[in-house]
């Protein structure tokens, strides 16, 4: 857990408590890896012993294939269409809908991208500013406040609380799987602090940011919670089967939702799964979909990543499934759970465009999809932005040229990234999709624990210079476990990367000894190397801890 106090009395409220209330997270423990990175970034030439950025899951493998189609199609960034310009029809007010070119070359694009074994209807897809906007659009749609989702461990992190105890502010952060709100305490009684950093508000006051040892969560999730009110009950999941869902631990999270007396709407799962970086297998999503349907609930799958699968056994939708179900199903049961089953997508990840912020939900309920298109107007896609991607998705040739190649880079540098830390006797979750591995660095660590697990980040960012995140903030329930990244930097820089990691490990006598050779004289890969990213130090700037921290 963190805790952070301040220096001063509680001031009279003059804002409302959403916008005073730290519940969003921005200033948790989770941004100190972030913020130590912005301090001091790694540069080749400018700042080479800077912090490398390793926490940040973008997809920067294939920029030169989009830069290549927008040189030989300029009329798409030129608001021309057919030579001529539609720059003041893209100009006016567009409605809530979005542009019927972009949603039907976004529905291809989206079948393409599962083999054409799942079609969608473009009449069912609702424009949203990213990923995060599109699944709070759907808990907005799918619960009230204090009701609850069942989610998957490990999943992205971000628990945050606050309260005012005894006249002064106190804020909470839980950094592990599980964390119990806990208030600051002076002396002996304290918790075991592992990291402490003071820091001015911009109202002048100080805060102690107080990193403790782990305890039971305090349940805030970040992108799900803050404005929605919706409660998070995490479905603890372990390594002894590659930490896939089983009906036992979602039956255990049910009940212990029902013993605090929450209503539980909904699973939501990540697809593939992010930290992971697998894909769930045919036989996982139906045993989702039986606990789902017995129930009666919402299933929501969360399938930004669906383009990134590079290996057996691929990936599957959950509508894919789901359609398997009904075409064998004797009554129409299966019918009405496609009216719970919803899918979120983004080109955040495939194409590498989180600026741009598109995303998309995908329902056949019609309730959900008319409220979510109403709530859509708080944060809709640029006209411009649609009108670009409607001709790029709308290239069957490109498209179909960009899957191919972007998935063959992203498992060449996922490898290159499992080879190097191989090398040094660190090892990685078996993966097939995803812009990141699932790390296990027990070996490096003093003691097994989350103790050990903290210790151990400290002394990878503030000494190694790698910005990492520890498996704890993505609720891991075993210590050791960190996300790693590989798709946001150049070879050269993971090869530098994992030469300060091999320097590490044999300078503390841990795993192999260092091979010399990954960075400086030995000569380049013809593809970069994977990025060890670790998703807690994702999200460390209050300037721009939203952007860096989708997903």
């Amino acid at each position: 857990m963190v805790s952070m106090v301040a220096d001063e009395k509680a001031q009279p409220q003059l804002l409302s408590k959403k916008a005073t209330s730290n519940s969003h997270g921005q200033d948790s423990s989770y941004f100190l890896g972030w913020e130590e990175y912005e301090k001091n970034p790694f540069d080749p030439i400018a700042n080479p012993s800077g912090i490398i950025q390793m926490g940040l899951a973008e997809n920067q493998l294939s920029f030169d294939l989009i830069e290549a189609w927008l040189e030989a199609n300029p009329d798409a960034l030129g608001l021309r269409s057919g030579g001529a310009s539609v720059f003041r029809e893209l100009a006016l007010f567009q409605d809530y809908h979005g542009l019927p070119a972009f949603k039907n070359a976004l529905a291809r694009f989206m079948s393409e991208q599962r083999g054409y074994r799942v079609s969608f209807d473009p009449s069912n897809i609702v424009l949203t500013a990213g990923a995060t906007s599109a699944n709070e659009a759907l808990v907005f749609c799918l619960a009230d406040h204090g009701d609850a989702f069942l989610i998957p461990t490990p999943y992205y992190p971000g628990y945050v609380c606050v309260c005012v105890c005894g006249g002064h502010m106190r804020r909470f952060y839980s950094l592990p799987y599980d964390a119990n709100v806990q208030v600051a305490a002076a002396g002996p009684a304290a918790p075991r602090t592992l990291l402490t950093t003071t820091r001015r508000t911009s109202h002048g006051s100080l805060l102690t940011w107080q990193l403790t040892s782990p305890s039971p969560p305090c349940r805030f999730d970040r992108d799900l919670k803050w404005r929605t009110g919706a409660e998070i009950v995490p479905v603890h999941c372990t390594s002894d089967n590659g930490f896939r869902v089983t009906r036992d631990a979602l039956d255990d999270a049910y009940r212990r939702a029902q013993k605090r007396r929450l209503r539980v709407k909904g699973v939501l799962i990540t697809n593939p799964s992010n930290p992971l970086g697998t894909t769930s297998t045919s036989a996982d999503l139906d045993l989702l979909l039986d606990f789902v349907s017995a129930k009666g609930i919402h299933l929501v799958s969360d399938e930004i990543y669906s383009g990134t699968a590079f290996a057996e056994p691929g990936f599957v939708s959950v509508l894919e499934v789901l359609a398997s179900r009904r075409a064998a199903a004797a009554d129409d049961d299966e019918g009405r759970l496609s009216g719970r089953v919803h899918v979120v997508y983004s080109l955040s990840k495939d194409l590498g465009l989180p600026g741009f912020r598109v995303g998309a939900i995908y329902s056949s309920n019609t309730g959900v999809v008319s409220a979510a298109t109403k709530m859509s107007s708080f944060g809709l896609v640029s006209s411009q932005t649609q009108h670009l991607l409607a001709s790029l998705l709308g290239d069957r040739e490109f498209t179909r040229r960009y899957i191919a190649e972007n998935t063959r880079r992203i498992k060449e540098r996922r490898d290159q990234l499992v080879e190097g830390l191989r090398a040094i006797g660190v090892e990685c979750l078996e993966s097939n999709a995803g812009l990141f591995c699932w790390v296990r660095m027990g070996s490096l660590m003093r003691s097994q624990s989350f103790e050990g697990e903290m210790e151990l980040w400290k002394k990878v960012v503030f000494e190694v210079g790698l910005n990492i995140s520890p498996g704890s903030s993505c609720h891991c329930r075993e210590p050791g476990w960190f996300r790693v990244c590989f798709a946001n930097m150049s070879a050269k820089t993971l090869d530098i990367a994992l030469q300060r990691l091999a320097d590490f490990a044999e300078a503390n006598g841990k795993g192999a000894p260092a091979q010399k050779g990954l960075a400086g004289g030995a000569p380049a890969r013809t593809m970069s190397c994977p990025v060890v990213r670790f998703s807690w130090a994702n999200r460390l700037t209050p300037a721009s801890g939203d952007r860096k921290a989708e997903r």
